[in-house]
């Protein structure tokens, strides 16, 4: 592939990073009712077909789409005074976001088959347990996706770059997202705060200024080339 077909991808996955945020905003807009407190309402909500629209699109859809975006901004650092940090960041923030599959997986598909289930009268279902081994997955995913995301705010403040507070506003939304939303959420009320729509809102607005710039800085042919000489 020549230089200017990976420019031309390069800038499309700059413009993923906040499509995938919007969309996963999207997703996180109406919180789902307690599932141990009314478990009717829950399994309504869950089995439905908003719900489950909202999740392939959202959760599954929007977490594809920021691993590719995250791959874009790495490669559109890669060259420049950060190019370590950088590369550093894309793969923690990469392999986080790709153990966030699993969960994201399990609540498009599992779960409205769960709430039908229940529905339908088997209501013993709610007593199913997933193995502790995708707790794991998913708190290390939460982890190294907060780490990840924070460390590419730190990369694009500090690059020269990219606009620098499009940086800070990108590590922002990651504490508003995974710590304030996320963890706070699963820790308090046991569902999605407001908090972490206006976190991915946050990172979409840092991500469209994050792509408009990069889109007029995409590596040319002669970095492109340099680097493969290195």
């Amino acid at each position: 592939m020549n230089a200017e077909n990976i420019g031309r991808w390069i800038r499309a996955g700059l413009w993923a990073l906040p499509v995938s945020a919007l969309v996963t905003a999207w997703s996180t807009l109406e919180p789902q009712p307690d599932q141990e407190k009314d478990p009717d309402a829950w399994a309504r909500f869950v089995s439905s077909d908003s719900y489950h629209f909202s999740h392939l699109i959202g959760s599954t859809g929007g977490t594809i789409l920021a691993i590719f975006g995250i791959f874009a901004l790495g490669c559109c650092l890669a060259n420049s005074r950060v190019g370590s940090l950088a590369l550093a960041a894309m793969v923690t923030a990469a392999a986080g976001t790709a153990l966030l599959l699993v969960p994201a997986v399990i609540s498009t598909f599992a779960t409205p088959a769960i709430g039908k289930a229940y529905l339908g009268g088997y209501q013993d279902v709610m007593q199913l347990e997933f193995p502790g081994s995708m707790t794991g997955a998913f708190l290390l995913g939460l982890l190294l996706a907060f780490l990840g995301h924070v460390l590419l705010g730190i990369a694009v403040w500090r690059s020269r770059v990219l606009p620098r507070w499009a940086g800070a506003l990108w590590a922002a939304g990651a504490v508003l997202f995974y710590v304030l939303g996320v963890v706070l959420g699963l820790a308090t009320t046991g569902v999605s705060l407001p908090t972490q729509t206006a976190g991915a809102l946050l990172m979409a607005v840092a991500g469209g200024w994050i792509a408009r710039s990069g889109s007029r800085r995409a590596p040319a042919a002669s970095d492109l080339a340099g680097a493969g000489t290195v």
